[in-house]
């Protein structure tokens, strides 16, 4: 399917559009100095693509967070989250189909590389069932890909310049496509610009970087000096997504405005020089008068609201209205078709997108269609029924409760934490390391222990060992605890 995305007018006055399946199959590399409407092409490609895929910018200068208030995309400001905690809301954007904003104003150069830098590693280390389509722009590229050597530090450099690397070189794969803008290329580090296919050009003076961008459009270099003729807002544009041959084009309106407008003259106020000395030297506030940091907001909380303002999908298709009997037993239904898709050979170890597919057939199959879930519904079912939880049983408040508390943990890994908190709930032994190797997956042993090592870390779950080997696991803050069991049991606890 071909999505065209409205950019504006050639200059011939044709309508321009960027085909926006091209794109994501490609990237896109925007040139311009400072004031040639950079800035203004990024916002109109963001807004005209905002219905239709998901986005993350990266903004050094907090110029796109007005994209929250008209489409709804979550601002991140980074100065309020560690690198950690920036990595994991990445990842978790991408679980939940969530668009942001990484805002990085008042943050220093050095921080900015490395908090970028963690928020596209979470990105691109989402695991592979979540590699769905998103545009990743990264404004002012060459603060993040710098070409040579700076001010900062090497580690902030190398960590900086490695996730550009992989956006540009290996996203495409896990369906994230690069859009990066930059002032000028000769400062943009050639392995992130090579990897472009197509090209927008801005306004631009110096000779190196109008030689450069005329070898990218296939110009000849006599031609490189129409670059300093270009109006603010016009560009040449060249690649599979916009146009085969070199084309002149100008961009179009936003419906957004950046908070940093372009300063306007305007008179300067009327002061006597006593008047100004006595504002300008007044003494400086006491320490204790600053008002106090807010607290670092909580990313997921903040993840999961911008989830439900999105527009949901309407759980009565076509208008259809069920009476309460009637839901009861569609959910029956439902429940009765996932423990038969478990219940088959090697379903434990198989991916979850496979365990959906043979899930949707069955479930058409008895003619329940119109109530299939998406697949992140899907997953939070599959994580309970993993653990033996029933969806009426799921949906008890103190289950809630306990799915909150395991939603830190990635997404694979909460099914292991549901099926331990059942056990220490209902005060049944400890599953044993087979019985957890087989809940997230896998076979190994191994694994499984350092699961558990791995959740006891993340501050969930306590585990201790008696003086018989057997092990007892406790949940932390809800006191639960499980009997003491066997971590070499044979036996599967799913079907105790």
């Amino acid at each position: 399917m071909t999505v065209p995305i409205e950019m504006g007018h050639t200059t011939a006055g044709a309508p321009a559009s960027l085909d926006l399946e091209e794109l994501l199959a490609t990237r896109l590399l925007v040139q311009g100095n400072s004031g040639s409407g950079k800035s203004h092409l990024l916002r109109r490609l963001l807004e005209q693509s905002a219905p239709w895929v998901q986005q993350a910018i990266i903004d050094p200068e907090g110029d796109f967070v007005e994209l929250a208030d008209r489409f709804g995309h979550l601002v991140i400001d980074a100065a309020d989250h560690t690198e950690r905690g920036l990595q994991v809301a990445g990842e978790r954007a991408r679980i939940h189909r969530v668009s942001t904003v990484l805002n990085l104003e008042g943050v220093d150069a050095e921080n900015q590389m490395r908090r970028a830098a963690a928020f596209l590693g979470g990105l691109f280390e989402a695991a592979r069932d979540h590699w769905y389509p998103m545009l990743v722009v990264v404004d002012e590229a060459q603060l993040f890909a710098p070409a040579v050597a700076g001010e900062v530090s090497d580690e902030a450099r190398k960590l900086s310049l490695g996730a550009m690397t992989n956006l540009m070189c290996r996203g495409r794969k896990r369906g994230l496509a690069g859009v990066i803008a930059t002032q000028r290329l000769a400062k943009l580090a050639k392995n992130v610009a090579a990897e472009a296919s197509n090209f927008l050009m801005g306004r631009t003076f110096l000779d190196i970087d109008m030689a450069r961008a005329a070898d990218l459009l296939g110009m000849e270099r006599r031609q490189a000096d129409a670059f300093r003729d270009l109006e603010r807002g016009q560009f040449m544009a060249l690649g599979p997504a916009l146009s085969r041959r070199p084309l002149g084009l100008r961009i179009g309106p936003t419906d957004t405005r950046p908070r940093n407008a372009t300063p306007r003259l305007m008179p300067l106020p009327e002061a006597a020089p006593a008047d100004a000395r006595a504002i300008i030297l007044a003494a400086p506030p006491s320490e204790t008068t600053r008002p106090a940091r807010r607290p670092p907001p909580d990313v997921l909380d903040q993840l999961m609201a911008a989830k439900a303002a999105a527009p949901e999908v309407q759980s009565e298709a076509d208008g259809e209205s069920l009476s309460a009997e009637q839901l009861a037993e569609r959910r029956e239904r439902m429940d009765r078709i996932l423990r038969a898709v478990l219940a088959e050979p090697d379903a434990a170890f198989r991916a979850s997108s496979v365990l959906y597919q043979e899930f949707v057939v069955r479930t058409r199959i008895e003619g329940l269609g119109s109530a299939v879930p998406d697949m992140g519904d899907f997953r939070r079912m599959l994580t309970h029924a993993r653990a033996g939880l029933s969806l009426d049983l799921a949906d008890d408040g103190t289950w809630k409760d306990v799915a909150v508390r395991g939603s830190i943990l990635p997404e694979d890994m909460q099914g292991v934490f549901m099926m331990i908190a059942r056990a220490a709930k209902e005060g049944w032994p400890c599953p044993g390391d087979a019985a957890i190797a087989r809940a997230y997956g896998s076979r190994s042993l191994r694994r499984a222990q350092r699961l558990l090592t791995y959740i006891e870390e993340q501050g969930l779950i306590v585990c201790q060992l008696d003086g018989a080997g057997r092990r007892t696991v406790t949940l932390v803050e809800l006191a639960w605890a499980t009997a003491p069991g066997d971590p070499n049991a044979a036996e599967d606890f799913a079907a105790a």
